[in-house]
């Protein structure tokens, strides 16, 4: 239990530092259900420390943990709103939580008018002010008006989709 807590709070904690840190933490007993052994006494200068036991980590040695990424905030278009801003956090085709306004890193935005996706030539505060021609998101990863989730879209065409496959992060 300890172990998941510890993982737990690397991964909260560890999001917005630099990837090459990582988090150590001091090693769980060798047997949970048994009392931690004694710490060792302190060694005379010039004295030999036995090494520890074979198969156990050392009491309160440091642990790495693996490099888990953070997510990547995308832009995300919000039904709602009729306009795109930062997802924070999503899954399941869905953003669950919302930030700043944003533009598509591609401008290739959905017209909640005529729920296409086409280019957007000026874009504000996360809506287009002028729309080009039709587009399709690079990815695929389409959001459809009926059910209000993103899914890879099997088959774009004139930036709409016409058959919706899985579903897909925004």
């Amino acid at each position: 239990m300890r172990l998941v807590i510890a993982i737990a709070a690397a991964l909260i904690l560890g999001c917005g530092r630099p990837a090459d840190r990582r988090s150590t933490l001091p090693a769980a007993p060798a047997d949970p259900g048994h009392a931690a052994p004694a710490p060792a006494t302190p060694a005379r200068p010039g004295a030999v420390s036995p090494p520890p036991a074979s198969g156990s980590p050392a009491a309160g040695a440091p642990v790495a943990l693996p490099l888990v990424s953070c997510p990547t905030p995308s832009c995300a278009f919000h039904a709602g709103a009729g306009a795109y801003f930062t997802c924070l956090s999503g899954g399941a085709g869905a953003c669950f939580h919302f930030g700043a306004p944003c533009t598509p890193p591609d401008a290739c935005m959905f017209d909640p008018a005529d729920r296409t996706y086409k280019q957007c030539a000026r874009s504000s505060e996360g809506s287009c002010q002028q729309w080009a021609a039709a587009c399709a998101p690079a990815g695929r990863c389409m959001f459809n008006a009926t059910d209000g989730l993103y899914h890879a879209c099997d088959e774009v065409a004139g930036g709409g989709c016409r058959r919706y496959g899985a579903l897909c992060a925004p």
